[in-house]
């Protein structure tokens, strides 16, 4: 299984930034997606996932301002972050669940976003 994220990057704050994820190795459609992020000196958390049904849920913090998606004919996953923050400042990975797993199974080799004030 392969997770190869892409988007992220140093944008100040108010702006936003795409975040893509590619899988391979998975049949795509059939597993939750989600990204999850870490800070220096924090705990990694979740950011949002997806179902297999396009149900998302998110992490409190970013509730109206990101927008989790999936396209299943390109096994990707995307994350659209608007009115970034400098506390959103983390390495952001996506991850792949089964619809029965408790808590993903393979993650993304990570990609930074930096939110300068």
């Amino acid at each position: 299984v392969q997770l190869q994220a892409s988007g992220g990057g140093l944008v100040q704050a108010g702006g936003s930034l795409r975040l893509s994820c590619a899988a391979s190795g998975i049949i795509f459609s059939r597993n939750v997606m989600g990204w999850n992020r870490q800070a220096p000196g924090k705990q990694r958390e979740l950011v949002a996932d997806i179902s297999t049904g396009g149900r998302t849920n998110y992490g409190d913090s970013v509730v109206g301002r990101f927008t989790i998606s999936r396209d299943n004919d390109k096994n990707t996953v995307y994350l659209q972050m608007n009115l970034l923050k400098p506390e959103d400042t983390a390495v952001y990975y996506c991850n792949v669940r089964s619809v029965f797993g408790r808590a993903p199974e393979y993650w993304g080799q990570g990609t930074q976003v930096t939110v300068s004030s």
